[in-house]
């Protein structure tokens, strides 16, 4: 697909390279040339390397596996874009991992949502886009537009095609992730159910009790929007086994784990776990139960569509029918 407007410019930094060029391609464009370095001292420097005045700018930019690293990264892209007179700079970001931190739940804590989204702004994004917020208000911390794109068509198509949905329940882990999880049910006609998860502290180590919803003899396909420890997953699993399910799957957005979370996928009951490309995780080349969908390509299709001045409304319930025959990675 050709853009048909040369005054687009995609950019990437640090993990988001594979990202942006799978963007670029589905464009038809060269991604932008820039250059980022460390120095000896850990000091970020970003440079770059072409003219970009009056351009309008999209860097992307994950926010996953190196949090701390790569928000400064994005915050001095932004900078450099604003002051080399771009038109516009478009932050893609397709996983923001601090949205997990949307509240002030206890005593004498940062709202750490709130401080990034203020210094994005500050740094002069005119617009981001990202995919499954873990809080989805975190949108309403930005006075600038906030897309928070969805990955649950996609998934859900890839499941179709790798996994066994015959008798099928979409299982939530817990509560909270419930209506999502309801959205998921409807794009597969099939029923829910729901864990019962507690969570004793911040450690990552949650524990299912049990199961909201009739599985017995039923294919489980567990979603959520991210997994770090695998230990949610795993533990919803031994429940649906100890419950009577057939075979358990698993579907994530964000595959943000661990060489430990991958070891607990490995020894579970969890026969495939799918996730999409919105980090570059080189710990998921080493599970043999991991398919990973690609949604860059929908994120290229958001931009095109942000540059020829679209209305996006369409695109948080369902993917364009081009966009349905995701490419798999494994």
């Amino acid at each position: 697909m050709n853009s048909g407007n040369g005054s687009i410019k995609i950019f990437a930094g640090g993990g988001g390279q594979l990202f942006a060029k799978r963007m670029c391609d589905w464009l038809g464009i060269e991604l932008g040339k820039s250059e980022a370095l460390t120095f000896s001292d850990g000091n970020t420097f970003v440079r770059v390397l072409e003219p970009v005045r009056d351009k309008d700018v999209y860097i992307v930019v994950p926010i996953a596996t190196k949090p701390n690293d790569e928000f400064v990264e994005l915050l001095f892209w932004l900078d450099a874009f604003k002051r080399a007179s771009a038109n516009s700079v478009t932050a893609i970001i397709p996983y923001f991992s601090y949205a997990k931190g949307d509240k002030k739940d206890e005593p004498r804590v940062s709202i750490r949502a709130r401080v990034c989204a203020e210094s994005i702004e500050l740094a002069g994004a005119n617009r981001v886009v990202t995919m499954d917020l873990h809080s989805p208000q975190v949108q309403g911390f930005f006075k600038i537009a906030v897309d928070n794109l969805v990955a649950m068509p996609i998934l859900c198509e890839a499941a179709k095609t790798k996994l066994d949905l015959s008798n099928l329940v979409v299982v939530s882990p817990d509560a909270g992730f419930t209506k999502t999880a309801r959205k998921y049910a409807k794009y597969l006609k099939c029923g829910i159910a729901i864990g019962d998860k507690t969570r004793a502290s911040h450690d990552e180590n949650a524990e299912v009790l049990n199961i909201i919803g009739q599985v017995e003899g039923c294919n489980a396909l567990i979603v959520d929007d991210f997994s770090a420890s695998g230990r949610t997953l795993t533990s919803v699993a031994k429940q649906l086994k100890n419950c009577g399910a057939k075979r358990v799957y698993a579907c994530v957005t964000h595959g943000i784990l661990s060489k430990e979370g991958l070891a607990e996928i490995q020894n579970s009951d969890i026969e495939t776990l799918i996730v999409t490309d919105t980090m570059l995780n080189t710990n998921i080349l080493k599970c043999d139960k991991l398919i990973t969908v690609s949604v860059a390509p929908f994120f290229a299709h958001i931009v095109k569509s942000i540059h020829d001045r679209e209305a996006l409304s369409s695109f948080f319930d369902k993917v364009p029918d081009e966009l349905i025959n995701v490419f798999l990675d494994r």
